[in-house]
């Protein structure tokens, strides 16, 4: 069983995380390409934020939205 659980952290440190390690080793020449990942989340975030928003204002013009104070059961 020791056997089984090594094999899973050879797994993890050694192929599964490379990635990151280059990632890493990347950081003290360039910051910018670093944080690539992050950087990538949040463009992802904030280009559905703005479709958001932009849905909302659509529902909005076509008077689809229900403004009743008592729309929802919970309220």
């Amino acid at each position: 069983m020791k056997a089984f659980f090594e094999a899973i952290a050879w797994l993890f440190e050694e192929i599964l995380f490379l990635p990151y390690d280059l990632l890493r080793q990347l950081e003290n020449s360039s910051w910018t390409l670093a944080n690539s990942v992050n950087w990538l989340f949040m463009l992802v975030g904030f280009s559905a934020l703005i479709y958001w928003i932009l849905q909302l204002n659509l529902f909005d013009k076509n008077g689809e939205e229900d403004k009743d104070p008592s729309a929802h059961s919970f309220l």
